[in-house]
């Protein structure tokens, strides 16, 4: 499973308002592992910054004057995520900007390359509702060291991004390791034959406390748990 994490940085709050994007990082995981692949790019955005957004990233349009524009890499920005699963932290935001400037250029908005799109904010609001869920709070809150972000850099945001999201879902990851494990127990051939085997069946109250189990995991997963979709099936 190849993922993308995927952030930017941007001349101001509103494309509407011909605000472009100044850097574009994505770092690449594959089977839940970050690879060291990545792609990252500061961009020439033909215009001056917000003071707001200034002070948040710090790229003075003197330093991206000599920098590409995005018509020059946006072919290799698209290989580069092309049929992976992009996941972003506010992700509207993100996706707003390059839709843009892919519209610019006349090619097809960012769903149309990738598999499909993850919202870390989101997920982290279902998670941990009525809490702060900006990549601050939620680095202090999953114990990830953010001490280098003294200012808002799309690399650095995407590399913690990426322990941020792995630390939200890890309970997935135990769970397809559990999955793995049966599988490879369902494999072994065993001989019963000559065996009375004593069949103990749940009672209906061990039932109903499985079943507000499951619909507990199920709350706290955004809907992804495995049990109750198997049980939906059957």
């Amino acid at each position: 499973m190849r993922q993308i994490i995927l952030d930017t940085e941007t001349t101001g709050l509103e494309y509407k308002q011909g605000h472009r994007i100044v850097e574009i990082a994505a770092v690449e995981l594959c089977n839940r592992q970050l690879t060291g692949n990545h792609f990252h790019r500061y961009l020439n955005p033909e215009r001056e910054s917000d003071a707001g957004a200034l002070q948040v990233h710090g790229l003075t349009k003197e330093f991206l004057q000599d920098k590409p524009k995005f018509h020059e890499i946006s072919k290799e920005f698209i290989e580069f995520i092309t049929d992976a699963e992009l996941i972003i932290h506010n992700a509207p935001f993100d996706v707003g900007f390059l839709n843009y400037e892919l519209s610019l250029l006349n090619l097809e908005v960012l769903d149309r390359y990738c598999a499909s799109i993850i919202d870390t904010l989101k997920l982290a609001k279902d998670l941990h509702p009525g809490k702060r869920n900006n990549l601050d709070a939620l680095c202090e809150r999953y114990r990830i060291d953010n001490s280098k972000r003294t200012l808002h850099g799309a690399l650095l945001d995407a590399e913690l991004l990426a322990e941020v999201y792995l630390a939200m879902t890890r309970g997935q990851e135990s769970l397809l390791i559990e999955l793995e494990y049966v599988e490879a127990a369902q494999q072994t051939s065993v001989n019963l034959d000559g065996l009375n085997l004593k069949v103990i069946t749940a009672t209906a109250d061990e039932q109903a406390q499985h079943l507000n189990v499951l619909e507990k995991i199920a709350k706290e997963s955004g809907g992804r748990c495995l049990w109750v979709s198997l049980n939906d099936e059957n």
